[in-house]
């Protein structure tokens, strides 16, 4: 029986503590199409719309007649075959303005955002919604995916680390100062460096249209569900509830530290015997 793949559990200082038996599920192929399925199926926005009387609570008459002798003609006057709204008149002299069209002041908007349109219905199998799952775990244990992320770091990075990253519980009980020291003892300087998430604006006309700010994927802490972490510096999931948005939004592959604990319930979760 071939020797099963060791994992190392690191302390404060980024020294190996112990070994255990590497998971399955940080083996599993990558399957990248899946993943960006289910990142897919997951998004979602808050519909928004006018209101349904928008630009059409006017008195405006029906299109203007353009027939001769008639009452209410528009026939000879140069005015267009629109709705409009009558402010005065004098026999068949009308005093009157365009309205509830588009291009007329106050009217309905021309192809408004439909609530129908802005609702995501993608559905994803159960079966493929593991599969991505397993995929975006896997891929915090690949070295190629978490470069091709992070287009700063290069292999030399990653020469004396192991992936994945996984640390003993009381590690995350420090205060920030130290819990920040102790990350970047565990994952090296350079790392650390990027796994900092930074908000900068962003460039082009986005930043008028309620996207002003954008941020970088940074470390990702995975913790049991009975620990918590005081820090709000770095993001932090516990394994129960981890899911394919928080290991892979916008491409698999992002910098993650695992508690001994986290793994635990994940080899729960997925069934793991050892």
């Amino acid at each position: 029986m071939a020797k099963l793949k060791q994992l190392q559990i690191m302390d404060n200082d980024g020294k190996k503590v112990k070994e255990i038996d590497m998971p399955s599920y940080f083996e599993s192929p990558i399957r990248e199409d899946i993943v960006f399925k289910v990142l897919e199926t997951k998004k979602h926005r808050q519909p928004y719309a006018p209101s349904l009387v928008a630009g059409k609570q006017h008195a405006a008459k029906g299109k203007v007649n353009h027939r001769r002798h008639v009452w209410r003609s528009g026939y000879g006057r140069g005015a267009s075959r629109v709705p409009r709204k009558i402010f005065s008149r004098r026999g068949t002299q009308f005093n009157w303005t365009a309205a509830e069209i588009p291009f007329a002041r106050g009217g309905m908007r021309a192809h408004p955002p439909k609530v129908i349109a802005l609702i995501n219905t993608s559905k994803i199998n159960k079966k493929e919604m593991d599969m991505a799952l397993r995929s975006a775990i896997s891929a915090t244990a690949s070295q190629d995916r978490i470069v091709k992320k992070y287009k700063t770091l290069s292999v030399k990075d990653f020469e004396s680390k192991q992936l994945p990253f996984v640390v003993e519980d009381k590690v995350f009980d420090s205060k920030i100062k130290e819990l920040s020291s102790s990350i970047k003892k565990i994952v090296g300087e350079n790392i650390f460096n990027v796994s900092l998430s930074k908000k900068s604006v962003r460039s082009g006309i986005g930043t008028r249209r309620n996207r002003r700010y954008k941020k970088t994927a940074g470390l990702l802490i995975v913790t049991s569900s009975k620990e918590k972490i005081k820090s709000k510096v770095y993001d932090w999931k516990d394994a129960k509830t981890l899911g394919v948005v928080d290991l892979a939004e916008g491409e698999p592959g992002r910098i993650t530290i695992y508690t001994e604990s986290a793994i635990k319930e994940l080899n729960e979760r997925f069934g793991e015997k050892r």
